[in-house]
């Protein structure tokens, strides 16, 4: 968050600033259009509401972020103070994104906002988003419509004006709809039982309760129209926001609940990688139903001097191999080979031999097609695959700053001269040190090291992990390193990659 002076930047094309109101959909970042997605990379100001996931407000790279959203029962800041806020900021010729859950257009107050735009003279767009009316009974396998159960579908509010002074919901239709959907309704679910009954549903009616739809703590509570109030009161893990689903559509769940099946659905996953690194990780977890929470203990640093680095690389004449153990190296060197105005042809007379098909895949991105990837993606396996050495020759290896002499080592035993120069240096990230405690204290079901830094920087940052916590590390090093801190190791990944590192957790999970 920010201050929103300074922000200068125009709308495209114009001197005048212009309004996206833009659905953020119902919860899953996944669920933004493309739309959406680029007018937050562009945005100077992004005002959101409170279900907005965060990790799409990082799609904001540049924007001020502004919460005009509230708690359910707390006062929201006025809906004329959020107009003003968008009148102003477009007048002052910034790109302002409205960034609303679900669609603008569907019970957000989209239309009112819009109105107040168009009267003030403010230039504004409307992107769409998913409803969580659509998104929440698909989330739970309940189709709104089917051939056999309903061809169409009736969606209302749950939650009317509490100033009118009666209901301007249409019971009898609804009562009729094969599909009923109540949007914002979990606190008002008895009296919605009750018009429908008596408007003329059925009393033993499928129903179904979406809470947080969409979202890793997605729970869906099945019972009949009559009894759902009640079972909701009962169920622990039912809260606002939530999607009320009445029809026999509601029994479909039993066979096309997608969702439910995913191995880590639910759970809190402590993710170490940096900041730069951690989008993959992350993305693997989603897609298996785990909630990231990405909070770095590593960054990486140049190193104390590039000296030795340049040095080498304006001598890669003198050696036979470079080895590349991580994408930062590959990274470090091409950075290093851009600063002296060279590229990969620099490396066209080497063979190069890479740890990994992250490693490899990075390479590849440079026009390099590794000579050597070992089948275990460790170190050491990597100078068992190169074997004696012959001729003489000398390999290149940037590493590290500090890192363990290993590998270096073994090449030297097998007859290999090994150059080790410092490319890239970690340290300690506590930028989020507040953030990960809070994490921490709330509760998470597993903590993830992918290298023996995360795990020394994580004891050195929040102390051990809480008791009961799986903790998975991505190889027998990195295993070494976080026993060495004091930390109790659950599961080690066999294959020792993101996918090794998610098999480990859903085994460790499961055990």
């Amino acid at each position: 968050m920010g201050s929103l002076e300074g922000v200068a930047t125009r709308h495209p094309g114009s001197n005048e600033g212009i309004v996206y109101l833009v659905g953020a959909g119902p919860g899953d970042p996944g669920l933004i259009t493309r739309r959406g997605a680029e007018l937050l990379s562009r945005a100077d100001v992004v005002a959101f509401d409170r279900l907005v996931h965060p990790d799409l407000l990082k799609l904001a790279r540049n924007a001020v972020l502004v919460d005009v959203g509230k708690q359910p029962g707390e006062s929201a800041p006025g809906q004329q103070r959020i107009n003003q806020l968008l009148v102003d900021e477009a007048r002052a010729g910034k790109v302002v994104v409205r960034l609303k859950g679900g669609d603008p257009f569907v019970f957000g107050r989209g239309g009112e906002e819009a109105e107040l735009l168009a009267a003030a003279g403010v230039p504004f767009e409307i992107v769409p988003g998913v409803t969580s009316a659509v998104a929440g009974p698909a989330y739970a396998g309940i189709p709104l419509t089917h051939r056999d159960h309903a061809s169409w579908v009736a969606i209302a509010t749950g939650h009317e004006d509490p100033t009118k002074e009666s209901s301007a919901l249409d019971w009898e239709a609804l009562a009729r709809a094969p599909t009923a959907v109540f949007l914002m309704g979990i606190q008002r679910l008895g009296e919605i039982s009750r018009e429908l009954q008596n408007a003329g549903r059925r009393a033993d009616s499928p129903a179904a309760v979406i809470s947080w739809a969409t979202w890793p703590k997605q729970r869906v509570l099945r019972s009949t129209l009559e009894k759902v109030a009640d079972a909701v009161l009962q169920a622990a893990d039912i809260s606002p926001p939530a999607v009320l689903v009445v029809g026999d559509v509601v029994t479909l769940n039993d066979s096309i609940d997608w969702l439910s099946r995913k191995p880590l659905l639910g759970k809190r996953v402590f993710v170490t990688r940096t900041r730069a690194q951690a989008g993959t990780l992350s993305e693997a977890l989603r897609d298996l139903g785990a909630e990231a929470l990405e909070f770095p203990a590593i960054k990486i640093v140049e190193p104390t001097s590039y000296e030795p680095l340049d040095k080498a690389l304006a001598g890669l004449s003198s050696f036979g191999w470079i080895v590349f153990t991580s994408t930062n190296t590959v990274d470090a060197v091409w950075s290093r080979l851009d600063e002296a105005g060279k590229d990969s042809r620099a490396l066209a007379r080497l063979r190069v031999a890479a740890v990994g098909p992250a490693t490899s895949d990075a390479l590849r991105a440079h026009g390099i097609e590794p000579d050597l990837v070992p089948e275990t993606f460790t170190s050491e396996a990597l100078a068992d695959a190169m074997g004696e050495a012959t001729g003489g020759s000398v390999v290149l290896l940037p590493q590290a700053e500090n890192a363990p002499d290993e590998l270096s080592q073994r090449l030297g035993e097998k007859g290999w001269g090994c150059v080790a120069v410092n490319a890239y240096r970690t340290e300690v990230d506590d930028s989020s040190v507040a953030a990960g405690r809070q994490a921490l204290d709330e509760g998470v079901e597993a903590v993830l090291f992918t290298s023996g830094s995360t795990a020394r920087n994580f004891v050195e940052l929040w102390g051990q992990p809480p008791e009961g916590t799986i903790v998975c590390c991505i190889g027998p090093r990195t295993e070494r390193s976080a026993r060495a801190a004091g930390v109790a190791v659950d599961a080690v990944a066999e294959e020792h990659t993101i996918s090794g590192l998610m098999n480990a957790l859903v085994a460790a999970v499961g055990r």
